[in-house]
């Protein structure tokens, strides 16, 4: 299996629905697909949480970025909608059209959008890169993996840490009451007590700054 993951943060100001993102700052826009008809439209369907649905339609209206939009469904206080994008759609271009690339996952706010994206290869994430920069446009690298790396990849861990956290989650590390402690993990892993406490917390850190501190704005530290 071959292909480059990448997740990379874009400015909200050089998006699609910058406008909105910034009327409706209180709300959070989730893209759950992508198609690309040509490089003059992106059909997205976007999930919207949080805020007031007339606003969030308003601002749809009045942005410059959407031609139109349907709502499809609104569970549990959320909305889904099928969407036209005609402006600010630079990069998508890039990834969608040019590179043959994919979209995994994306969520935007009034900062930033945050894409998790598929290249058929390291070439095409290296051009994709390469067109941002000499257009002026912001591609902020977050993060790369290769596709068979699978999760260990996406979540930055080191295959010992992986193995270590599945082990120590098997084995009822954390379950409480444990059903084994850090010295049994080291006997089975065959390392020592130290080292096995500093790779659970290096894994633990790892974790952490891969799924929820990536994304977060400067602002929202220490929050």
């Amino acid at each position: 299996m071959t292909g480059t993951v990448v997740e990379v943060e874009v400015p909200a100001d050089e998006f699609a629905l910058s406008q909105t993102l910034s009327a409706v700052a209180d709300s959070e826009f989730e893209i759950e697909r992508v198609v690309a008809h040509d490089a003059e439209m992106m059909m997205p369907f976007v999930w919207v949480s949080g805020g007031e649905r007339e606003a969030i339609e308003t601002a749809l209206s009045e942005d410059p970025s959407v031609s139109e939009f349907e709502l499809l469904a609104n569970p549990n206080e959320e909305w889904f909608y099928r969407m036209e994008w005609v402006d600010q759609i630079e990069t998508l271009v890039r990834i969608l059209v040019e590179e043959e690339g994919t979209i995994l996952a994306a969520t935007g706010n009034s900062d930033h959008w945050n894409l998790r994206i598929l290249f058929p290869d390291r070439d095409s994430l290296s051009r994709t890169y390469d067109y941002c920069e000499e257009n002026g446009l912001a591609l902020d690298i977050l993060n790369i993996y290769r596709l068979e790396e699978g999760r260990q990849g996406r979540f930055g861990l080191t295959q010992e840490q992986q193995d270590a956290l599945t082990l120590a989650y098997d084995e009822g590390y954390y379950d409480i009451p444990r059903n084994l402690d850090a010295g049994d993990l080291a006997e089975e892993l065959g390392i020592t007590h130290q080292a096995v406490s500093e790779r659970l917390r290096r894994a633990h850190e790892n974790l952490v700054k891969n799924t929820l501190i990536i994304g977060r704005g400067p602002d929202e530290k220490g929050k």
